[in-house]
């Protein structure tokens, strides 16, 4: 049994929490609310974020940062994109002794486009921590939290860090597999959550299934183009963190991307939609990141700058479909052997 601070009690952190504490480690979850940490305490539940589920009584919640970490040897760190800079310049604070640092977090940063491990990289000095791992995969909070089957990936600089924390949270429920590719698995989490909206857009729309299918499959080839430039092996996109992700997250309600783009589809304004969600929608400021990242390295993402002038230009869904059904004709074949071509010849 190990201590493990997870530090962000919305579903996901919470969900995670729960795998941990079956697994028999002694679990302190933050939130930087206190009356949640005190609803979670004292009724072993958390209704805003995973109703009607019963939390470990092993479980324990605070929002007190240096007593979550104290003596862990571990850190989980499961907060929104927009706070992780945040989160970590407080954390490297209060770390007094080397941990192992697991990211579980799905996005880009716009303007620096920077991955969620190389923020953390950036605010955590590299002797308060043995590694930064990413844990990514197809996995609703809802499911794991029901210990519902669920796979997912992890993956570090040190294989060896990562089959630690495989060893961490695989369970019969919860199967974690390994993967030498941290920028594939990080890039594939973070940008399914753009496609995620354009197949709830396209779901708000009224368009059926032969739509959302093309819509996945191109969007997976926009995906794969972007991450091998930055240096992702193409092979990933094609596991758990790539293609599984992306089928979950753009074909289910439980995901907040596609509920999301559902209500774009259906004509509410972005500003609504993200009221009414009252959480995060990671996929919003991943579009904006990638959609520059993608101009900077000469990186053709037509569905993703359609997205772009959905959320930030204010364009029509039914013309961004448009003009996406009547670009020029190509050869389907021409995507993949671009970029097998290119991963050869690095």
């Amino acid at each position: 049994m190990e201590k493990v601070a997870v530090l962000g009690a919305g579903s996901w952190g919470t969900a995670l929490a729960l795998v941990l504490a079956d697994n028999g480690h002694e679990v302190h979850l933050w939130t930087h609310r206190e009356n949640l940490a005190e609803e979670i305490n004292q009724t072993h539940r958390n209704e805003k974020y995973l109703k009607d589920i019963d939390l470990p009584q092993s479980i324990t919640a605070s929002h007190d940062l240096g007593a979550t970490v104290e003596n862990a040897k571990h850190v989980i760190l499961v907060v929104p994109t927009k706070a992780m800079r945040e989160v970590c310049g407080q954390l490297k604070e209060v770390l007094n002794d080397k941990v192992i640092i697991t990211h579980a977090s799905k996005g880009i940063e716009p303007g620096s486009y920077k991955r969620v491990s190389e923020v953390i990289s950036e605010e955590i000095p590299k002797e308060k921590y043995e590694d930064i791992v990413v844990l990514s995969g197809p996995s609703h909070a809802e499911e794991v939290s029901l210990r519902q089957p669920t796979t997912v990936t992890v993956s570090a600089e040190e294989l060896e860090v990562a089959e630690k924390v495989q060893d961490l949270f695989i369970n019969r429920q919860f199967r974690v597999y390994t993967s030498p590719d941290l920028v594939g698995v990080e890039l594939g989490g973070a940008l399914k959550n753009i496609i995620a909206l354009g197949a709830g857009i396209s779901d708000g729309l009224g368009y059926g299934d032969n739509a959302k299918a093309a819509l996945i499959t191109r969007g997976l080839a926009e995906i794969a183009r972007l991450g091998t430039s930055k240096g992702a092996n193409p092979l990933t996109f094609s596991g758990l963190t790539g293609i599984g992700d992306l089928i979950v997250t753009c074909t289910s309600s439980h995901s907040r991307n596609w509920r999301a783009g559902n209500k774009l589809g259906q004509g509410y304004p972005l500003e609504e939609v993200l009221d009414q969600m009252g959480m995060v929608v990671e996929g919003v400021r991943t579009t904006k990141a990638a959609f520059q990242l993608a101009q900077e390295q000469g990186v053709e993402m037509p569905i993703t700058s359609g997205i772009y002038r959905i959320l930030f230009e204010s364009a029509d869904p039914r013309d961004v479909v448009d003009e996406l059904m009547t670009r020029i004709r190509r050869h389907e074949m021409e995507d993949l052997t671009n970029i097998l071509d290119e991963k050869m010849n690095d």
